[in-house]
């Protein structure tokens, strides 16, 4: 991947990534709920350093699975 692409998907995961954090501070759901959320963020956020493609594929699973309200059971 070149520089410039590489750049351009770093972005649109930076966005995506922050878009998440809002959806999940904005859900209704109990807080266990919205934590283990929070930490699949992290994971992914961590992910994006060392593979970034890895990361937007697992955050376009995550961003699909709030929007087909598909969350972790309350701890």
């Amino acid at each position: 991947m070149d520089r410039d692409s590489q750049l351009e998907l770093y972005e649109a995961v930076a966005g995506r990534l922050k878009e998440a954090h809002t959806r999940v501070r904005s859900l209704q759901v109990p807080e266990g709920v919205r934590m283990a959320l929070s930490r699949n963020l992290l994971v992914i956020t961590a992910a994006a350093k060392r593979d970034l493609a890895g990361a937007a594929r697992r955050l376009d699973q995550f961003m699909k699975d709030l929007d087909e309200g598909r969350f972790p059971e309350d701890e």
